[in-house]
């Protein structure tokens, strides 16, 4: 058949059909015969991926959208394919740009929210979502994952309805089921939610990631039902499931893992002369301050985010990566940090507009505010954040090391380099003290004006501790910061933490590492010396 549009119809019967295979036969011939078009393109990456060969199928989609820049099909299937190469932030492009052809095509759109939520940002996700269910709305995908974006918010009557609604149109809906038994934990329906999620674990058509999500959950519902070993045996077989699937991003032949970047920051720290300070002057800001709240994951760094962000005079946002261009440049290997010692102030000063641009672009107005930027892990940074922010003020949040290391190993975090760590309690443990050790040579060596922030002085003495932050940034006190759980409202946040946030202040977070302490026996003595340095009771 020579003629291309005869082959097109007859490829288009196939899909009709429905004869998908005979339709994706007729397109790897006419393109083996060196014929060309979008559909053709798609119908082989589409055999591609379904064989598990991405990269092959990725390139026969950009010739594709090459093609055929404006095809909606192209652009929504380009999308899926950088998505399962963990690319999500092309992904969004790539369904951004459907949704910018076709306002109308509803996938683009529900792609395009799960695919932020993965990313952070929960309120564009929200409003994908909520745009994708108005235009198809007996689809019950929109309407379950608006119900975990409700979970997450803590807002679990609109979460039971979203559940509810979507487990009508498909009871076995895995991210609706989910919620759903995330509201049961919330009201303490710990067997309907315990009987939901093993039904759900029992299906053999259940995603790894799902399953995953499903038994960490779990675990969660036993911990909340007091069976310590039993959660703890469903956190490390989620954990279990999770650690192959990201092993050849974050831990495979030739990876630089989150741990090396440890080792070797600490070797060089080492042998460093401290730090002279800079220049006093970082130069014209457009905020009238600028605060980094770092010290690790789950050590309340969310909790007094909340709290400061009630105060008027300050502009937060949630854990966005705002130092992108200067970690890429300076903080990759020992010559960067070399490079970043003997830069001059112009240099400096493009990285700090990047800075700042990058602010700008999550929609924050820092003008005439203090502006707070939370990113736990940005303690491993602070030889940037000193160099480009001299005047910057950091505050170090502290929590009890073993409740810190417990509480990592059991959630369900946004996987990066970092948090793949914490898919063993050893590499927890021992990423834990690597943060520590890091910082208290930084601390030695830097000239950083830093303030120690101890989550359970914040419990048990709420407004001296605010007071006492507040005079350190150079804020006054203000009332309105003991109400910053009901200041949340509908604002998103991306932490495991927001849950528990919404629920303003409460002590069950202090010591539960005892309930797990023979689970937590093997590395406990990794612990040890940093509890007692930070003030915690050896037991």
């Amino acid at each position: 058949m020579d003629n291309t549009a005869d082959i097109l119809r007859e490829v288009a019967a196939a899909i009709r059909a429905p004869d998908l295979d005979r339709a994706v036969r007729l397109a790897e011939t006419a393109l083996a015969e060196g014929r060309e078009h979008a559909l053709l393109l798609n119908l082989r990456a589409w055999r591609l991926e379904r064989d598990g060969l991405y990269l092959d199928a990725l390139a026969d989609l950009k010739q594709a959208r090459a093609l055929s820049p404006r095809d909606v099909p192209t652009l929504n299937a380009l999308g899926l394919c950088l998505a399962r190469l963990d690319r999500t932030a092309e992904a969004v492009e790539a369904f951004e740009a459907a949704v910018a052809v076709d306002p109308d095509f509803a996938p683009a759109h529900f792609n395009r929210g799960w695919a932020s939520e993965a990313l952070g940002d929960l309120d564009q996700a929200r409003a994908s979502l909520e745009r994708a269910q108005a235009l198809n709305p007996n689809d019950p995908a929109p309407l379950a994952h608006l119900a975990s974006l409700a979970a997450r918010r803590a807002d679990w009557t609109s979460a039971r309805s979203l559940a509810e609604r979507s487990l009508a149109g498909d009871p076995n809906q895995p991210t609706a089921n989910l919620a759903m038994a995330s509201v049961e934990l919330a009201a303490r329906s710990l067997e309907a939610a315990e009987r939901r999620l093993r039904d759900l674990l029992a299906r053999q058509d259940l995603s790894p990631i799902d399953r995953a999500l499903a038994g960490g959950l779990l675990g969660d519902v036993l911990d909340a039902g007091e069976r310590p070993a039993d959660a703890f045996a469903e956190f490390a077989a989620a954990n279990a499931i999770l650690k192959p699937l990201y092993a050849d991003r974050f831990a495979g032949p030739g990876i630089e893992t989150a741990a090396d970047v440890l080792a070797w920051l600490i070797a060089y720290f080492e042998t460093a002369p401290p730090r002279a300070p800079h220049s006093p002057s970082a130069g014209p800001s457009p905020a009238a301050g600028h605060v980094f709240l770092v010290g690790f994951p789950r050590s309340g760094t969310t909790l007094l985010e909340r709290v400061l962000a009630a105060h008027p005079d300050v502009a937060a946002w949630d854990e966005r990566e705002t130092l992108t261009e200067a970690v890429r440049d300076f903080m990759a290997n020992p010559r960067g940090l070399d490079r970043l010692a003997g830069a001059g102030d112009q240099v400096l000063a493009d990285y700090r507009a990047d800075y700042w641009r990058r602010v700008a672009a999550g929609g924050v107005e820092v003008a005439g505010k203090v502006a707070l930027d939370k990113l736990p892990l940005n303690t491993m940074k602070l030889p940037l954040i000193a160099r480009l922010f001299p005047e910057a003020k950091i505050v170090f949040a502290l929590r009890d090391p073993r409740d810190v290391v417990l509480s990592c190993f059991r959630q369900r975090f946004r996987m990066n380099a970092s948090m793949y760590e914490f898919l063993t309690l050893d590499g927890t443990a021992r990423f834990y003290d690597g943060v520590m050790r890091l910082a208290a040579l930084y601390r030695a060596r830097l000239n950083l004006d830093l303030h120690t922030h101890r989550y359970e002085d914040l419990v048990e003495d709420f407004d001296g501790q605010t007071r006492a932050i507040c005079d350190f940034i150079g804020l006054p006190w203000r009332a309105e910061m003991r109400d910053f759980a009901a200041t949340l409202d509908d604002r998103a946040t991306a932490t495991p933490s927001s849950t528990q946030v919404a629920r303003g202040l409460y002590r069950e977070g202090v010591g539960q590492w005892r309930r797990y302490r023979d689970q937590l026996a093997p590395i406990l003595p990794v612990l040890a010396p940093w509890a007692e340095r930070f003030g915690y009771r050896r037991e």
